[in-house]
């Protein structure tokens, strides 16, 4: 068994949408699937967008048409995540999180099945 750690779940949450809230809603829910059962397993799940959301909504315009708030929250994340989970679907936001995942060293599970179990206190 090992330490319980820090996994940023990464898939499609702008993609493919068009910018339609009910459909960015429902692959936020997708997202939000994963957490328990990683939890279940010991570990801590973590979603960029939970980090970047509130972000966005209090920067003002200016600085968020500077740059990608969620890119940038999720990059930012990624110095503190022990993995990611992938899950499937187009996304060029998770794409660029494996890749960060893969320079960093860190584990990519493409499944819940491949996360191991994390000690218990």
């Amino acid at each position: 068994m090992m330490k319980p750690l820090l996994i940023l779940i990464a898939g499609p949450y702008r993609s493919g949408t068009n910018g339609d809230p009910t459909l960015i809603a429902r692959n936020l829910a997708r997202l939000e699937e994963a957490s328990g059962p990683i939890f279940r397993l010991g570990h801590v799940p973590m979603i960029g967008e939970w980090a970047a959301l509130p972000s966005l909504r209090t920067l003002d315009a200016a600085e968020v048409e500077t740059g990608d708030v969620m890119y940038e929250t999720a990059h930012r994340l990624l110095q503190h995540c022990d993995a990611v989970l992938r899950l499937p679907g187009a996304s060029t936001g998770a794409d660029q999180d494996v890749a960060i995942a893969h320079e960093r060293g860190l584990p990519v599970y493409r499944s819940l099945e491949e996360i191991p179990a994390a000690a218990t206190p």
